[in-house]
């Protein structure tokens, strides 16, 4: 490997992470196009430590209102309550993700990624989302997050243990069906993911630095988690301003296109 394929990889991570289009099979596909089919597991935690780092940076106000309601400090417009609650809600949406990684993460990994499951869960979740830009009202906005959206949302991101899913993809989606409107679908669905990202890669680190330290690797690591941070803080800042006034259709529409090439794919093969 070399910088700028690590800082290419970056670039995908950090798209197609908080993109609904699943950020693993890009990144499976970008690594094959680029010859690059033994990137490591560590350097994969990398590039999803530098997603985290952009959602910690660009939500950086909500945690830290977060951070303060938790200890009891009274915010200047009142909002104690709804952030603390928030912190909550998070903490919850989180669970049935942790225990999808825990009790079936090996099966998913070992089993399930093949050519005809990343198609089928592409297409299948893109109808969803189809449907639920349809169906939602978008009458909800971010301070009327209540206990039944944490839950629902939370359930939905343990599906994302299926290769193709797209963790943004369907908690977005359960958000939608919900009656959230877009920016508060979005931007719960990115905050509820730095639990997530941060459980995965804190006890991977270990690996990473013993990684990095053979052959030199630590110029590759960085460049792909500074590339990732970047590109992801870029990504989520358009994406919500883009649904702003927008919907989630040419997403959807993208999977359908790629699950069918792959589909083709395997036709041909």
């Amino acid at each position: 490997m070399n910088i700028l394929y690590a800082i290419i990889l970056g670039f995908v991570q950090g798209a197609t992470e908080f993109l609904p289009i699943s950020s693993s099979g890009h990144l499976v596909l970008a690594a094959h196009v680029l010859g690059l089919e033994d990137v490591s597991l560590a350097f994969d935690v990398a590039l999803h430590l530098g997603t985290l780092l952009a959602i910690l940076v660009y939500f950086r106000n909500d945690f830290f209102l977060m951070g303060r309601a938790l200890l009891f400090v009274k915010l200047p417009d009142g909002d104690e309550v709804f952030y603390r609650k928030l912190a909550i809600f998070i903490v919850i949406a989180t669970i049935p993700g942790v225990l999808a990684g825990l009790f079936v993460g090996g099966y998913a990994e070992t089993y399930l990624r093949q050519p005809v499951v990343v198609a089928s869960t592409l297409g299948g979740v893109a109808l969803f989302l189809l449907w639920a830009e349809r169906a939602g009202k978008k009458s909800r906005d971010f301070h009327r997050l209540g206990l039944r959206d944490a839950v629902v949302v939370g359930l939905a991101q343990a599906l994302a243990i299926v290769p193709g899913v797209s963790r943004s993809g369907v908690t977005m989606t359960a958000g939608l069906f919900l009656d959230l409107d877009r920016p508060t679908a979005a931007r719960f669905s990115f905050m509820m993911a730095a639990p997530i990202i941060f459980g995965a890669g804190v006890y991977k680190i270990p690996d990473m630095l013993h990684e990095g330290s053979q052959g030199g690797q630590f110029g590759f690591y960085l460049a792909g988690f500074l590339s990732s941070a970047f590109f992801g803080y870029m990504f989520i800042a358009w994406l919500i301003k883009f649904i702003r006034a927008r919907t989630f259709d040419i997403f959807a529409y993208y999977r359908l296109g790629l699950a069918a090439l792959i589909y083709l794919l395997v036709f041909l093969s």
